[in-house]
């Protein structure tokens, strides 16, 4: 009977070790594979997202920063990599997103071409405003997989009631419309304006 108890005993340990490990083992596996298929895109598409992210946030603080000369730098470094973005897997998807999100990169290069032509700030940040107008769609149609960012505003960009928006890696507002010299108000608007929306993997 004592031999009965005891193989018993051993049975049910060892069904609590298994049950232990393996089975949490299976859990984990299950969990690691759910994060990997949400993302949509191979690390080559992210990569190249990333770069022109990172040239279109040079171009904005060359805003804040109202330096005319490097404003225009940086928009030919963001024209070029526009130029260079191969989208094709985005065709072999969806046609539909596919067309979209050509149109709206069309857009980005239309408007940013102007910039390295004018001389008056303002103008470059008109046409600044319609770069970032054309972007946030363009990346929330592509399905945008970097790091977060953020959608911000300010209500008076151009002046009372004319309000502009433009993208931020940070939650923090450095304004590219009012930036550090304005005429008017020098530094003191530079912080002016909220965040309005965040684009990240859901």
């Amino acid at each position: 009977m004592k031999k009965i108890l005891i193989a018993v005993i051993i049975i049910l340990a060892g069904l609590a070790v298994w049950f232990l490990f393996f089975n949490n083992g299976s859990k984990t596996g299950t969990s690691k594979s759910a994060t990997s298929a949400s993302k949509k895109h191979s690390s080559e598409f992210d990569q190249q997202i990333s770069t022109f992210i990172n040239s279109y946030m040079a171009m904005k603080n060359a805003f804040v920063e109202a330096d005319t000369a490097d404003i225009k730098k940086q928009t030919a470094d963001f024209i070029d990599i526009a130029d260079s973005l191969n989208l094709g897997a985005l065709q072999q998807k969806d046609s539909s997103i596919f067309i979209a999100v050509q149109q709206n990169l069309s857009d980005i290069k239309a408007n940013a071409k102007p910039i390295l032509e004018e001389s008056d700030i303002t103008e470059m940040r008109h046409d600044f405003s319609m770069v970032s107008e054309n972007l946030y769609p363009f990346l929330k149609t592509i399905g945008y997989e970097g790091d977060k960012l953020y959608w911000q505003n300010c209500p008076m960009a151009f002046g009372d009631d004319k309000p502009a928006n433009w993208l931020s890696n940070t939650s923090e507002i450095n304004n590219p419309y009012l930036g550090k010299k304005d005429p008017t108000y020098k530094s003191g608007m530079l912080h002016c304006g909220e965040n309005m929306d965040s684009l990240y993997l859901k």
